[in-house]
C-alpha cells in the first residue's frame, strides 16, 4: 500500500457473536447480494457530522446532507421556519421512504423518464446525441411549457421545488476542503443542449447540506398534484411565497 496504509475489510470489525454496527447493517440489509454485486468498499460516513440540524446566524437553517426527510420535517422549528420545504418533504413518497430517505439525496435524484430507463428508447439523457424518444409522444410527468428540443424531462424531487422559493442554497465540498454556496435555482440544471449535465457539482464535489434562508416574511406554500394519495411522483408541484410588504 502506499505510504505503508492499510485496509481493514468488513470481516475485521467484528467477530460472529458480536457484529460490528456495519456488518450489522451490510447483513440486514442484504448488502451481499447475489455475491455478483457485493460492495468492495464499505465507508461509515456517520462521523463527518452531516446529520446534524443547525441554526444559523440569520435564523435560517442549515440541513446537514444525511438528515433523513422525516427527522427535518419534524424538527421543531422546520414547520414555523421553512414551510414550504416542510410541505414539499410531507407530501413526497410514503412515511417508510422519508424515514430512510436523505433530505439531499432528494435532490439528487434522477429523472423517472420512461426514455431514461429504457434502453431500447433514445434518450439524450443517458446517451447524449441519441435522441428523445417522447418529443412527440404523450406522458403526464413530462415537461409542456419552455422545454429544449433535447429533453423534455421533468426532476422527480419534491426538495427540489420547496425550497427553491424562498431561496435555499445548497453547500458543497470538495475532496481538497474547497466549499461554496450554490443557490438550489441554478444547482439543478435545465436539460437545455446538454441535458446529461444534470447538476452543477464537478466530479469529486459532494453535498455537504442544504440552507433554507431566515423566514422572510409573509407566507410560505407548497401543492403538489399527483394521481393517488401516497407515494406518487408530482403531476404539477407549485411552490411559492407570498410577502405582505408588497415585495413579492
Amino acid at each position: 500500500m502506499p505510504g505503508g496504509d492499510e485496509i481493514q475489510t468488513v470481516e475485521g470489525l467484528g467477530d460472529p457473536d458480536d457484529l460490528d454496527p456495519m456488518q450489522a447493517a451490510f447483513v440486514a440489509h442484504d448488502g451481499r447480494q447475489c455475491g455478483d454485486g457485493t460492495p468492495g468498499h464499505l465507508t461509515d460516513v456517520h462521523s463527518t457530522g452531516l446529520d446534524a440540524i443547525e441554526g444559523m446566524p440569520d435564523g435560517g437553517l442549515r440541513i446537514g446532507a444525511m438528515v433523513r426527510s422525516a427527522d427535518f420535517a419534524a424538527h421543531e422549528r422546520a414547520p414555523r421556519d421553512c414551510p414550504a420545504p416542510t410541505r414539499a418533504l410531507v407530501a413526497g413518497a410514503s412515511g417508510q421512504l422519508r424515514d430512510k430517505a436523505a433530505s439531499e439525496g432528494n435532490l439528487l435524484q434522477r429523472t423517472r423518464c420512461p426514455c431514461f430507463f429504457d434502453a431500447n428508447q433514445p434518450c439524450n439523457t443517458r446517451g447524449p446525441g441519441s435522441g428523445c424518444g417522447l418529443l412527440e409522444g404523450a406522458s403526464r410527468q413530462l415537461g409542456l411549457v419552455g422545454v429544449p428540443q433535447a429533453c423534455i424531462a421533468t426532476h422527480p424531487s419534491d426538495m427540489a421545488v420547496g425550497p427553491r422559493a424562498p431561496g435555499a442554497t445548497v453547500e458543497t465540498v470538495t475532496a481538497e476542503g474547497e466549499a461554496r454556496a450554490i443557490p438550489l435555482a441554478e444547482f439543478l440544471r435545465l436539460p437545455d443542449d446538454t441535458p446529461e449535465v444534470e447538476t452543477v457539482p464537478a466530479p469529486g464535489e459532494f453535498v455537504a447540506a442544504a440552507t433554507p434562508p431566515a423566514p422572510a416574511g409573509g407566507r410560505q406554500g407548497c401543492r403538489k398534484v399527483r394521481g393517488r394519495a401516497s407515494c406518487a411522483f408530482a403531476v404539477v408541484s407549485v411552490a411559492l411565497v407570498r410577502r405582505t410588504d408588497g415585495t413579492g
